[in-house]
């Protein structure tokens, strides 16, 4: 059985693996295609994982949230394009919803006047990126939601249909 680790300051793989009870030679089994050398250069970030890589980590260690890391903070483009999603409880998530989507109800009459010309003009502008950013932050509580969703079933708490 390998050794437990005291390094401080350990990645998102090293702490996902270890919270699965796994050491680098079980992972290696369990993910069959990666060697336990190539965990530990990866967890000590000597080399990047792939994309594939991270699918079977976040599959055998029940750590859906590993995929979202990767792209967005290791993917060229997912660093420009995906958000990283906050792991958070379902009752915070519905709260932030919920209240955004009363604020963008709010905003819905605008929104309607800005965009029915077709065109967003200077005076317009403000008000649109206002309501751009709340939609914004929907798209990242449904994210989140559908994060918790995949962490509830990855860890049995919640069973898919």
């Amino acid at each position: 059985m390998g050794k437990k680790s005291t390094k401080t300051n350990k990645t998102i793989f090293q702490t996902s693996r270890e919270e699965a009870g796994l050491t680098r030679e079980n992972a290696s089994e369990l993910l069959e295609f990666i060697s336990s050398d190539r965990i530990e250069r990866i967890e000590n970030e000597k080399t990047s994982p792939s994309p594939e890589e991270v699918l079977a980590m976040a599959k055998a260690y029940n750590k859906p949230n590993l995929c979202n890391m990767y792209c967005a903070r290791l993917c060229p483009i997912g660093q420009e394009y995906v958000p990283e999603v906050e792991v958070k409880d379902l009752p915070l998530i519905t709260l932030e919803t919920l209240s955004l989507l009363n604020s963008v109800n709010k905003d819905q009459q605008r929104l309607i006047e800005i965009a029915a010309d077709g065109k967003i003009t200077d005076d317009e502008l403000a008000d649109f990126y206002a309501i751009k950013e709340k939609l914004n932050k929907i798209s990242l509580c449904i994210d989140a939601l559908h994060l918790w969703v995949d962490t509830s079933i990855a860890s049995g708490e919640m069973n898919s249909l």
